[in-house]
Order: structure tokens, then sequence, then C-alpha cells
């Protein structure tokens, strides 16, 4: 059964060429996701299709409007013949003041049977679609964008490589970056020697245990040095924290990539 998608925005021209492309075209062409993308402009009431206003008590920038997003779930649900409360379905608003969006947090996602992310602009959302749309808020990060369709792109892009049969190698899953806590250990291809740069010996030296080694220690002193925020020291073994102490004195021996 395909993950069912449902994308409320008001540019739906803007994922064309993502979900027609690479990974994402070949998740909807073996039925393991199925992306809709609604335009609630479609959904305002008035002659000028009218989706924001001024905020009641003032203030800088427009609002977008509840009735088109309203509106635009109203009849969502009423085409699946459904509500949206399922702990399977989640209607996520795409906003800064959301929950960061992570890798376990796409795992989660991937689980479920029907999202809905709502596309953000302007100001943000009268609250009352938080209050009474949404189950969940998702962040991006602490940055500020145009609207929340790249955002959205990112969350379909992260969730759906997570289904079965969408990567060709699904053991290539294990090893990426966050997915074990750690970022991944360098890679290389051929040739062996390019510009007078050469790929580590041991990756070519056939020994798969030193290779392992290799890799694991790599991935954790790569983590170490540029995202050290992601390490969980509980959750590292004990030849890990070793390495990790060694790195923090300023040993690096095994250490061929800096």
């Amino acid at each position: 059964m395909a993950l069912a998608i449902h994308v409320l925005t008001l540019f739906p021209n803007m994922f064309s060429g993502v979900l027609g492309e690479s990974m994402m075209k070949r998740a909807a062409e073996i039925g393991a996701v199925d992306v809709e993308l609604i335009d609630f402009r479609q959904y305002a009431k008035d002659r000028h299709r009218t989706v924001d206003d001024t905020p009641y008590g003032g203030g800088a920038g427009m609002l977008l409007k509840p009735e088109p997003l309203f509106e635009a779930i109203d009849d969502l649900c009423n085409r699946l013949n459904t509500r949206l409360e399922s702990p399977r379905a989640r209607v996520v608003l795409l906003s800064p003041s959301g929950r960061r969006f992570t890798q376990q947090v796409a795992e989660e996602y991937a689980q479920s049977e029907r999202i809905v992310l709502i596309c953000g602009h302007y100001e943000g959302f009268d609250d009352r679609v938080r209050q009474a749309l949404a189950t969940e808020e998702l962040s991006l990060g602490d940055f500020v964008m145009t609207g929340g369709e790249i955002a959205a792109m990112a969350v379909i892009d992260a969730v759906t490589r997570l289904l079965p049969g969408v990567l060709g190698n699904a053991a290539s899953l294990e090893d990426e970056s966050h997915v074990q806590g750690l970022l991944e250990y360098p890679q290389f291809t051929r040739p062996a020697v390019y510009r007078d740069l050469a790929v580590p010996e041991v990756l070519v030296s056939g020994n798969h245990q030193r290779i392992a080694e290799w890799r694991e220690r790599h991935a954790l002193y790569r983590t170490w040095k540029e995202r050290p925020d992601l390490l969980r020291i509980e959750q590292l073994t004990p030849r890990q924290r070793a390495w990790l102490t060694a790195f923090e004195q300023g040993d690096l021996t095994g250490i061929d990539v800096e």
C-alpha cells in the first residue's frame, strides 16, 4: 500500500521537478508513494481568491486566513471518506516553531499511512489552523524561508527513500549519515591515485575486518570534528569511547583523512 502524501500549497508547480525525477519518480512508478498537490487558493470564497489578511491587533506582514485551509482539509476528508484522526495519519504544519526534522522523525513518518503537509507563507498562519487542523508542527531548522514548499520537498524525499523497494540497495541506508547516530565515513572510488591524492591503503587491502574498523573509527572522528552535537556518549561502545578520548587528547593514530 502506497504512502499517501497530500501537500497543501499555493505553488504546486514548484514540485514538478522534484517529483518527476530520480528516486521520487521511481517511488511513484513502483507504487511506494502517492503525492497529491492541493492548491488551497482554490478554496478561497471571494472572487479574488484571497488567502491572506492583516493580523488582528496590528503588526507587520500578512497571515494566512483559516477558511481556505479548513475548506481544503474538509474536502480532502470528504473525498477520502475518512477523518484525519488515525494514529497513522498526520497533519503537519511546516513552521519555524515546530520540532526539528531529523532522520528519526523521517523514520517515524515512513511508518504512517497518510501525511498532510501544510506549506506556510507570509508571516505565518492564523493560529486556529494550528489549534484545530494540525496534529503537529515541523521545522527544517532555525532559519527563515519564503514558504514551506522547500521544507515539504525535503520531508517527502527523506521519508520516501525509507519506503520498501524505493532504494535499489536497502543496505545502503544502514551506513548513511545520521542513521546510526554518526556521520558517514569517508568514501573513495577509482582511480586509486588521482592528482597525487591516494586512496587510503587499508581500503584497497582486501582485509574486510580492517576496513570495517577504519570506517567505524573515521565515522566517529568525522562526527566529533564536524558535528559534536550529534554524539551521544552513552550510546558509544567501549572501543569508540577510547577512540574519542584519544581524539580529545590530540592522538589521531589511524586517522588518514582530516
